[in-house]
């Protein structure tokens, strides 16, 4: 009976108007937002529901858009949204549905994780049920500002139901997420989480080393690197963390490259420029696609069929960071302070890597030494292509490529030009509902 008004809950909370400024949607036969946020199980399913709503819609859109725009995907349908996102600069307009839909699941997860947060201290539950609802939900409004912060250039970091939303630039977005995580790691390392939220809430995900994990990435993109440093190493490298799918909660990617109409397939250059061309022996080629099948796309660029196990099945679990982002981050971190030897020593431990040392079995296995010579451009190209084979479709390509300062895109790039935009442009309905909405990047 339990978990079936819990299931009742989470679907009922779907659909209340929790999501944005301008997603106001409301079931007059839902729960009352009252009964779901002041009880206890209530703000259990509530848990569950920002999970189902991020890993389900949120978590495709992040990582699947983004992906064209850096040419890690190539477009396989001529439906006109694709095609405009492919050919990106000044085509993209706010109206583009995969941008929207970006925009708009994510700022529905960020809501409820805030409503989450809000009403907590207003139950009576066990420190350990309430601790870990703090930190579940500062877990996903921190992932959720990460989302938008990587592809817009301001973030709306507090929801508003009246559209009244205020926005503000992005690094204050990462700063409120690093804000976030900060305080919620500090509780979650003092108190014993209760068997009744990690049955109910969190199976599958660390929550504890995905906050650090995320804590140090959002370090790293603020170019907080002694922080970003201090908090990778405290991420446990052996530990699983996954959203994880089912026949009805399916995974997003499968959907998106393999079920109905596909509408994706992976590129055979990863997306990579001549110049940070892959090492045919590097065995990241083989766990992400199989280059014996090798096409062409609708606009003839060069793709593989994808084989990944995060990917292909509609039940394979995507993980919420992979161990080789650390290593990744401790890299460039190093480079970045001009640390060259402690920065080559962890880019040649991800390219040295065998994949029977990984959680996942994602390793390159490369047996030489990788050498910048003392020259901080080659080394962080380096670190630029190992994070383009290692965090292949983690939704962070497009935050990278600008991090690393990659060639700027034109109002109306080529398809060889590496990314097409810079930032995307905000929903135009979101624009006529809230009047804070900036103003749309040019490209």
């Amino acid at each position: 009976m339990k978990n079936l008004i819990y299931t009742f809950l989470t679907l009922s909370f779907l659909s209340l108007s929790i999501a944005s400024c301008d997603l106001d949607l409301t079931n007059p036969n839902a729960a009352t937002e009252t009964q779901v946020l002041n009880t206890k199980d209530g703000l259990l399913a509530l848990a569950v529901g920002i999970n189902q709503t991020y890993s389900t819609l949120g978590l495709g859109s992040a990582i699947l858009t983004p992906s064209v725009t850096t040419r890690e995907t190539a477009i396989m349908t001529t439906f006109a949204n694709l095609e405009e996102l492919e050919a990106g600069g000044q085509r993209l307009s706010g109206e583009n549905g995969y941008t929207v839909r970006l925009f708009t699941r994510i700022m529905k997860a960020k809501g409820m994780a805030e409503d989450l947060l809000e009403n907590i201290d207003n139950v009576s539950m066990d420190p350990g049920t309430a601790t870990g609802l703090q930190g579940w939900g500062g877990l996903f409004r921190a992932i959720c500002l990460g989302d938008l912060a990587n592809h817009f250039d301001m973030v709306a970091i507090e929801n508003n139901v009246n559209n009244e939303a205020v926005y503000s630039d992005r690094t204050d977005a990462y700063n409120e997420a690093v804000n976030i995580l900060t305080t919620s790691i500090s509780s979650l390392q003092s108190t014993q989480l209760t068997n009744e939220f990690n049955s109910i809430v969190s199976p599958g995900i660390d929550l504890l080393n995905s906050s650090r994990l995320l804590l140090a990435r959002y370090h790293l993109f603020l170019g907080n690197y002694d922080a970003a440093i201090e908090t990778a190493n405290q991420v446990n490298l052996s530990s699983k963390s996954e959203f994880q799918f089912d026949g009805q909660n399916q995974n997003p990617v499968f959907i998106g490259m393999f079920d109905g109409t596909v509408s994706y397939a992976p590129r055979a250059d990863f997306g990579l420029p001549e110049g940070l061309k892959v090492n045919p022996e590097d065995q990241r080629i083989s766990f992400w696609i199989d280059k014996t099948q090798s096409a062409n796309s609708l606009n003839n660029l060069p793709i593989a069929t994808m084989i990944a196990p995060f990917y292909n099945t509609n039940t394979s679990p995507i993980p919420v960071y992979r161990p080789g982002e650390v290593l990744l981050i401790l890299a460039e971190a190093y480079a970045r302070k001009g640390e060259v030897e402690q920065a080559e020593n962890y880019i040649n431990r991800v390219r040295q890597k065998q994949p029977s040392e990984d959680i996942y079995g994602l390793g390159a296995g490369l047996p030489d030494e990788f050498t910048s010579e003392g020259d901080q451009q080659v080394l962080l190209n380096e670190i630029y292509k190992n994070r383009r084979l290692e965090l292949f479709l983690t939704g962070m390509s497009l935050e990278d490529s600008r991090r690393f300062e990659r060639p700027q895109p034109s109002a109306d790039p080529s398809l060889t030009a590496e990314r097409n935009r810079n930032f995307y442009p905000y929903p135009e309905n979101e624009r006529q509902n809230n009047e804070n909405t900036p103003n749309n990047p040019e490209i």
